[in-house]
């Protein structure tokens, strides 16, 4: 890898710290393929109810913050109106104030059946240095990264809706610098997401309850580009798969069962390094083909890499399997004004080993709810940027 995509990278996958916390040498890189993407944050979830369940999200009871998981799902709401704020520290744990992000969504339905939706998040990565390979320095910046959303849904009968987002992605990780001949520059992209919801009201055990399941593709749009060498990254493309189940135990009690599985739709990285059984380090034949200094699973279009995601792994099916990234959580309500909530989050160790669980309340105030979270890690080995950390977000409903 030259000198300019070492530098590049640095900036670019600082959000990787938390998909990857276990330091890798090369010879182990064959073997833990962690599929990392530009614009990571794009897959952080900004609301602290979410968060509280081991991030889900696809097909819980909507609100204002549904928008990041599924724009379909917002149809079903009860209230007309809403509006939610999130702001959270990031990083916190190591003594770092000027990471954070920051999140603001709302919808207006329109009549029963339509619904139109909006969002916006920045997220700042605070202060980062650009060093040559010989460590002089070449420019301080102040990175950030944005998404703007808007979003329609629509029922297309009684138990089921459609929803599609547009998004406009900036990613300014800095600009003006030359490095190994390339300009540093920001990134634009455009996107969007599909999404489909089925809900249905039916009995258990003589219980009144709610089913209900969503469909999501996330994040399909434009490659983007952080030089001018022409190396391009892919967003974090995503297919994924929710389910919830809400039971009312009685006119004061309920408890809900939610389940999401998700799977990045972008290529399984190929190494640049080969290690035999004896250990033993070398590079990849195929890591580049064509021997253009870039990657060539990076050079696939967008459209080739969304079907290709499913069967590219080298480990084969196994591989694709440990790519799956699953959330759980419960959440109860007592008299539709508190709720406890708890949940797990599990993604393969050779895949990002992000593994935590979680928990939080919400107190819901007249037309306020308030929402804190909680997030702990799995074990002594996993790291997480939110450990230790309280969550909040308010949501205004009418």
């Amino acid at each position: 890898m030259n000198t300019l995509n070492h530098i590049s990278l640095l900036a670019l996958f600082v959000l990787s710290l938390v998909f990857s916390p276990n330091n890798k040498t090369k010879a182990q890189e064959s073997d833990q393929r962690t599929i990392i993407t530009a614009v990571p944050f794009l897959g952080i979830v900004p609301d602290a109810r979410s968060s509280a369940m081991g991030d889900v999200g696809i097909a819980i009871t909507p609100d204002a913050n549904s928008l990041f998981f599924n724009a379909s799902n917002m149809v079903f709401a009860s209230k007309t109106f809403g509006l939610s704020v999130t702001y959270t520290s990031w990083l916190k744990s190591l003594g770092l104030d000027d990471i954070f992000l920051a999140y603001l969504s709302g919808y207006k339905k329109i009549g029963e059946d339509q619904m139109i939706a909006g969002g916006l998040r920045y997220f700042s990565l605070g202060k980062l240095s650009y060093t040559d390979e010989m460590g002089n320095a070449l420019q301080s910046v102040k990175p950030y990264e944005l998404a703007a959303d808007i979003a329609y849904a629509r029922k297309l009968g009684k138990h089921l809706s459609l929803g599609l987002t547009l998004k406009y992605i900036l990613s300014n990780l800095g600009s003006g610098t030359s490095v190994g001949g390339s300009m540093l520059k920001p990134a634009h992209a455009f996107a969007t997401d599909l999404s489909l919801t089925y809900e249905k009201e039916l009995k258990i055990a003589k219980k009144k309850a709610q089913i209900r399941a969503g469909l999501v593709l996330k994040n399909i749009g434009t490659k983007v580009s952080y030089t001018d060498n022409g190396e391009q990254e892919f967003l974090p493309a995503n297919l994924g798969l929710g389910t919830c189940i809400k039971v009312h135990l009685d006119d004061r009690n309920a408890l809900a069962l939610a389940i999401d599985i998700n799977k990045l739709m972008v290529p399984t990285p190929v190494s640049a390094y080969l290690t035999d059984h004896q250990g033993n380090v070398s590079l990849n034949p195929n890591y580049d083909l064509d021997a253009d200094g870039i990657a060539d699973y990076k050079q696939q279009s967008m459209v080739s890499s969304l079907f290709s995601s499913f069967a590219d792994a080298p480990g084969g099916i196994n591989e694709e399997l440990n790519e799956i990234m699953i959330s759980s959580g419960l959440e109860y309500w007592y008299n539709d004004m508190f709720a406890l909530r708890c949940g797990y989050y599990y993604e393969h160790q050779n895949k990002g080993n992000r593994q935590f669980f979680s928990m939080g309340i919400g107190v819901r105030y007249k037309i306020f709810n308030f929402n804190f979270s909680y997030i702990l890690p799995a074990s002594k080995a996993q790291t997480n940027p939110l450990d230790n950390t309280l969550r909040f977000s308010m949501i205004f409903e009418m």
